[in-house]
């Protein structure tokens, strides 16, 4: 029977694809330099999923299959997508499609299937509610990581370091959150709650999708696919669907190497670089599905049917409920105020990345200003003897990528090498034959 130790040497909060990329790193670390050190990652998931709530018939991913959790470290790594489909014997496939962009649902099971490897690392269906930073005299000598699963059953983790990475927090504008209503519904959400609480697929419903970007187009899509009858709006506050810019002249911007340039200028130069760049990532569509959208409303216009419509330079100015449907009282620019009456409204806001900060409350007084390093490492003062990292929370210092899948496999490496570097104190374990991965991956 396994029994945890006492104290871990790294507690990583979260399970998804960077503190997955930050499992296989370590694992080839520790490898290598015939050292161990113990570590767990707690996910509140009950297995691993990636955007399950989003992983749509028809949807593909928005980089190249390559930027996946290793190759830009290592290609011939047995974690590689390429290798994932040998493993399933659909490499030959998958060439023939002639693409480098697979759809999200097959990324996803790449990436389940590489969890799958790290599964002894991971304690699945826990929420971490607290760090707590535990002294010796004024030295912070470990942290105590609290956490508990859905029956509320409470433990308490002992570790030397610690590796937020807990993605990010859904986002619904205050005039629809605070209505508390279950047929809000953010786009984190939307399969679930989509399953939980069904439409009758005939009915003429009236449904609603807030927001500009990828996913709101997806779940507009969606939606007009799935209830055939059903009127569909999609409301944004823009004058129109912005399409994304994602040319080799301006894509350099999502590589590794940019990490170090972005860092290296002053905090109003990163500014200017964000602002200037910021269309490349928010509130912006792939072309191919602004040019559904738009020949959707062009054939519209030829039968006099108005069954799907894009409600632009919209303000919800007011969000009024009853027991029949939910109001929008819309100010559109140059409409003035109109209202529209809806079954369903799905907000596709995006996200919040304070999570690691607000789970850290306990220990804010020993954080210098939740200041990041290069290697992502907060900094603390000398007296903090527990190093703490950050992953997916740093755009403002490290760029836009930060929150994406691209710099994966580099800045877990960074990472994993501080760590190890810090932490790897203990005498040196027999290396592993170099085939013991490959017999455990295959």
């Amino acid at each position: 029977m396994y029994t945890e130790p006492s104290t871990y040497d790294i507690v990583g909060v979260g399970f998804g694809p960077s503190n997955l990329a930050l499992a296989i790193a370590l694992d080839e670390i520790l490898l290598e330099r015939g050292r161990e050190l113990s570590h767990c990652f707690i996910e509140r998931q009950p297995r691993f999923t990636w955007h399950g709530d989003m992983l749509l018939p028809g949807t593909d991913m928005q980089i190249s299959f390559l930027k996946d959790l290793v190759s830009l470290r290592d290609p011939t790594s047995p974690y590689s997508f390429v290798n994932y489909l040998r493993q399933h014997n659909r490499l030959e496939a998958f060439i023939s499609q002639k693409t480098f962009f697979p759809s999200r649902i097959e990324f996803n099971d790449y990436l389940r299937w590489t969890a799958g490897h790290f599964d002894t690392h991971c304690r699945y269906g826990e929420s971490v509610t607290r760090v707590v930073p535990e002294y010796k005299g004024r030295d912070v000598v470990a942290l105590q990581v609290h956490s508990a699963d859905a029956a509320g059953r409470e433990r308490t983790r002992r570790t030397r370091s610690l590796v937020f990475a807990p993605g990010g927090r859904p986002f619904v504008p205050a005039c629809l959150a605070e209505k508390n209503d279950d047929r809000i519904i953010h786009s984190s959400r939307y399969l679930s709650e989509i399953e939980r609480r069904p439409l009758d697929a005939a009915g003429e419903h009236r449904l609603a999708v807030v927001g500009g970007g990828q996913s709101a187009a997806e779940i507009f899509l969606d939606l007009v696919s799935r209830y055939p009858n059903a009127k569909v709006d999609l409301i944004l506050r823009g004058s129109t669907l912005k399409p994304s810019e994602d040319g080799p002249s301006i894509n350099h911007i999502f590589d590794p190497d940019y990490t170090d340039f972005f860092f290296g200028q002053s905090q109003q130069v990163r500014q200017s670089l964000l602002a200037e760049f910021r269309h490349t990532n928010y509130a912006v569509v792939d072309g191919d599905l602004i040019e559904r959208i738009s020949a959707m409303l062009y054939a519209q216009r030829v039968d006099g049917s108005e069954r799907v419509r894009v409600l632009s330079s919209c303000a919800i100015e007011q969000v009024d409920c009853d027991t029949q449907s939910l109001t929008l009282s819309l100010a559109q620019a140059g409409a003035g105020l109109r209202q529209e009456r809806y079954d369903r409204v799905i907000a596709a806001t995006g996200y919040l990345r304070d999570t690691s900060r607000s789970l850290l409350a306990e220990l804010e007084h020993e954080l210098e200003g939740f200041t990041i390093g290069r290697h992502y490492q907060l900094a603390t003062p000398a007296h903090v003897q527990a190093p703490i990292f950050v992953q997916g929370s740093s755009e403002t210092t490290h760029g836009l990528a930060d929150t994406l899948l691209s710099v994966l496999a580099i800045r877990s490496h960074e990472i994993a090498l501080s760590l190890v570097d810090k932490l790897a104190a203990k005498p040196p374990r027999p290396a592993r034959a170099d085939n013991a991965v490959m017999e455990e991956v295959e």
